[in-house]
Parts: C-alpha cells; structure tokens; sequence
C-alpha cells in the first residue's frame, strides 16, 4: 500500500493549520510503516487530499477515472470559515461550493474529530464513509528541552520570572486574536505574544484596527516554527486560545503536549473532549478569560497540565498513524 499525500499550493499552505496536519500525516504514518509519497506522478494507490481548489476538484476527478480511491481530509466546515478573511461574505459560497464537491466526490472523508465529522455529515450528497481521527501529536517533539527555552528567551528579551503568555494561530476574529489583545489590556505586567499571520490585504479591516490599537505588551512576531516555538510552550505560563469555532486546533494539541496551562474558548468541539476545571479552563468572552487567566498566574496548575497532557498521549502521532493505516487498508477492501 502506497499513499499520496496531496495538498494544492503547498507552498503558500504551508505554514498553515492544514500545512501541520499534512507534516502530521506524513510523521504518523512513517510510524506506522505505511509508504506515502507527495508527488502526484508517482505511483499510489490511494490518494489523501489536503485543499478544496478548482484545481484539486479536477485533480481528483481525474484520479477517480484512473480507478485510485480517493479520500478528501475534512479540515474544513462551512462554519470554521466564518469571522476569518477579509470579505469572507463574498468568498464563503464559492470555496463552500467546492469543498462541498469534494466531499461529495470522495470514497471517504477523514476528520479531525467527531464534531467536524457531524458538521461535514450534514452537507447535502454526502454518502461516503466519514472517519474521525485526531491530526496528532509528537510528544518526544514537545518533551523539556531546557536549550529550547533559552533560544526562546533569547529572542524575545524575556527575563528570569517574567510572567508570558502565548497564543497562536492566523489574524482571525474566529481565532479571537482581538480577544486576546483586550485580556491583554487587564495585564500590563505580563507579556502576551501571538505566533501567527495574514496578509495585510485578507486581514479583515476591524482585526487591523484591534491590532493597530494593541497595548505594547503584546508582541506580534509573525509565524514562528522550530525549536522557538516549543521553547515559548515549555517557558510560557498559559496558552490563550480564545477561538470561537475549531475542527481540533493543532496548537492545542501542542500546548497539551508541553504541560502548558491552557484556556479556551466554549467551541463546540471542546464541549465533549476536554473539561473547564479538569483538563483546561474554559470561558466565553473578555471577562472570562481574563479570569482564567489570572487563575493560571496565581495558582498551582500542575493537576490541570498532567491531566491535559493525557488528552495529548490518547492522540499521539502513533496512535493516529494506526488509525490511518485501518482507515486506508478499509477503503482497499471496499469494492469499487
């Protein structure tokens, strides 16, 4: 069994959510023996797609001509596209409209979790086999790396006892970067950093403002990978993710991972996976948050952060890479 892992304009996804589920993918089944290749004129016989383009839509028509199954990755919903781009009204029913065509045209649909599997279940001609299975984790990738956390601190400045705390992710409203710069207003004190970009000309008019207007202890430092960023996990002293709607949220996964203290938005795929006062802490606006916040400051978090790293240890990169291997050998077994 050979795999293609398929992801249009790689390049310009590639330091996106999507981007680090593809590398995900590609690391979990690496450990699970399975060979996968990413170009798409080698020989496979099934392929896993990772975008919703025109050009992907053809792509798989033409795969499913040549007799090779074809499974789409549900890393979108119509819902996850809300409150994100600049003129996101505009755009939604056409990228909704071709990603609905690829789902529709799959032999089977992978997930992230059960509530992206029940948002995509519900899209009109939907028939195909929907499997739910976490993007995973490498938790060797994020055990304590003491240089980590130096070459973190080195490049921001931060000084011994200094109170930081991070967040991640794209400038999107859903991603509730505006949020986070308003909690920062109520710390002074502490340093808030936001790993993460977009483009000037798709960033909506109203998070330009907010970021125009951010206080100077937040820190903009634009889409940091490497050992830094698993630095900022093991050296911050929470993970602020205030997002309004997420399929799973690879950061959380990795915030999990490193024992980092982690607040959240209320999204409804956390409603039944982690727990507000067991695993992490939950809240729905500023004011919560904030809140949380200073919870994770001024207590002792050690229970919360064993508990959450269980959440990560029940999707390591290994466990994923087995459920993706059934997942593919059930779909070879199935008749055409």
């Amino acid at each position: 069994m050979k795999v293609l892992l398929y992801l249009q304009d790689k390049k310009a996804l590639g330091k996106s959510g999507i981007g680090n589920a593809l590398a995900h993918q590609a690391q979990a089944l690496t450990s699970a023996g399975v060979c996968y290749t990413f170009d798409p004129k080698d020989t496979y016989d099934i392929a896993h797609i990772n975008s919703y383009q025109p050009q992907t839509y053809h792509f798989l028509k033409s795969l499913k001509k040549r007799g090779i199954k074809v499974i789409v990755h549900g890393h979108s919903t119509h819902r996850d596209f809300e409150d994100s781009f600049r003129l996101w009204k505009l755009m939604a029913p056409v990228y909704g409209s071709w990603m609905d065509k690829m789902y529709r045209a799959a032999d089977m649909i992978i997930t992230p979790s059960p509530y992206s599997k029940g948002q995509i279940s519900q899209i009109k001609g939907v028939k195909c086999p929907i499997k739910a299975i976490s993007n995973g984790i490498d938790l060797k990738a994020y055990a304590p790396n003491e240089q980590y956390v130096k070459d973190f601190e080195e490049k921001f400045g931060i000084k011994e006892g200094e109170k930081i705390v991070i967040g991640a992710g794209f400038y999107f409203k859903r991603k509730g970067i505006d949020d986070f710069i308003e909690v920062a207003k109520r710390f002074p004190d502490v340093k808030f950093i936001w790993f993460g970009h977009l483009a000037r000309i798709l960033t909506q008019p109203y998070i330009l403002k907010c970021i125009k207007n951010k206080p100077s202890n937040v820190i903009l430092p634009g889409y940091i990978s490497g050992n830094i960023i698993k630095g900022a996990y093991q050296r911050a002293s929470a993970m602020l993710f205030p997002t309004h709607d997420e399929n799973e949220g690879i950061v959380v996964l990795e915030a999990l991972a490193s024992h980092l203290p982690l607040v959240v938005g209320e999204a409804p795929v956390y409603d039944n996976w982690l727990t507000s006062g067991w695993d992490c802490l939950k809240a729905h606006d500023v004011e919560g948050y904030a809140k949380a916040i200073q919870t994770c400051l001024s207590r002792d978090m050690s229970s919360i952060v064993e508990e959450g790293y269980k959440r990560a240890e029940e999707v390591s990169i290994e466990i994923v890479g087995q459920k993706l291997k059934e997942a593919y050998t059930e779909l070879l077994e199935t008749k055409a």
